[in-house]
């Protein structure tokens, strides 16, 4: 139960990115039942190919802890990681990703690479599925409306 209502909230980071023209992914860091930090996709706001959800939450809550190790923390996300933020959760240290949908074009927990699975500082357990059914709908019908033209 815990992971859904974490899960939530990354979703709500989600529609936020949505309504601001950004791809609808939202990320929440939590340790200990307790919410670090929370982001979502500007990417096209901040004009940065890096300002993805899992950098901008893995970032904040660097500062709020005043650590770059997130060891024992959990990174919830909406969609599977790419290698660049999945390189960043491992650099970090953080100790479990779950995310709800997977990514078969960029996924980097285990679609298109199992980058956890090489032998590096630290390797974290993956979670798939968390609300997968409403993260992929946030998605479809974002992509749908550009489509459109909207």
């Amino acid at each position: 139960m815990t992971d859904e209502k974490f899960m939530r909230l990354a979703l709500d980071e989600a529609k936020e990115a949505a309504r601001g023209g950004e791809i609808p992914v939202g990320a929440v860091l939590v340790k200990d039942g307790t919410v670090l930090a929370s982001a979502h996709n500007l990417c096209e706001c901040n004009r940065d190919a890096t300002a993805h959800a899992e950098l901008l939450a893995i970032s904040k809550a660097c500062q709020r802890v005043g650590s770059w190790r997130l060891s024992d923390c959990t990174l919830y996300v909406t969609l599977e990681p790419c290698p660049m933020c999945a390189g960043a959760a491992i650099n970090a240290r953080v100790g479990r990703i779950v995310y709800a949908a997977k990514n078969p074009r960029a996924g980097a927990c285990e679609s298109l690479v199992k980058l956890p699975a090489y032998p590096l500082e630290c390797s974290p357990a993956c979670e798939s599925g968390v609300l997968e059914e409403d993260s992929l709908a946030l998605l479809r019908d974002f992509f749908l409306e550009k489509r459109r033209g909207k």
